[in-house]
């Protein structure tokens, strides 16, 4: 009875510990975990839900995403933009709801920002340019380097930081 008991014990921690180093294996940490951001920005409740990565050394736009190339704006599923309400991006009228949010990067700095009409997609892998509900073309900023990605709201739209580049979105 006691070698059973003990047998079942002995089961239980390899499990544990095997689920534990598939779970924790990357150094104690996911390596692009789900992250969000929400808040009011002109008047609308926006939520954005992202897969946040780390630069980790290498070289991000230009290499590891590459230009002129549909990026998912984040690691994973594609990025998720919620708006409770119509809103004007960059002047353009966005109508409220929940959209894929994708990037175009460009070397000169003028780089497409994209909602599209499918907002749940595994990377941008069956992006499909025919559901996009908005294209917009913003100017990025030269930014101090940014580990992790992040977005962040302001009272004028959100940026999308990473590396040493910040995607600003302006929101009326």
């Amino acid at each position: 009875m006691k070698t059973l008991f003990q047998l079942k014990a002995l089961a239980f921690f390899f499990c544990a510990f095997f689920v534990s180093s598939v779970a924790f294996g990357q150094g104690g940490a996911i390596p692009s975990p789900r992250d969000s951001v929400s808040g009011t920005v002109a008047g609308a409740h926006i939520k954005i839900w992202y897969g946040s990565p780390s630069v980790k050394g290498r070289e991000i736009y230009g290499k590891l995403e590459p230009w002129n190339k549909v990026y998912r704006a984040g690691a994973n599923e594609a990025t998720q933009f919620t708006t409770d309400k119509d809103i004007k991006v960059e002047g353009q009228t966005l109508p409220k709801g929940t959209y894929g949010f994708f990037v175009i990067p460009m070397e000169n700095g003028k780089w497409t920002v994209i909602f599209n009409k499918t907002a749940k997609q595994w990377g941008a892998f069956n992006y499909d340019q025919k559901q996009d509900q908005l294209r917009v073309t913003v100017t990025t900023k030269t930014i101090p380097n940014q580990e992790r990605m992040v977005y962040k709201l302001n009272p004028s739209g959100f940026s999308m930081d990473w590396a040493t580049t910040s995607v600003p979105v302006s929101v009326k």
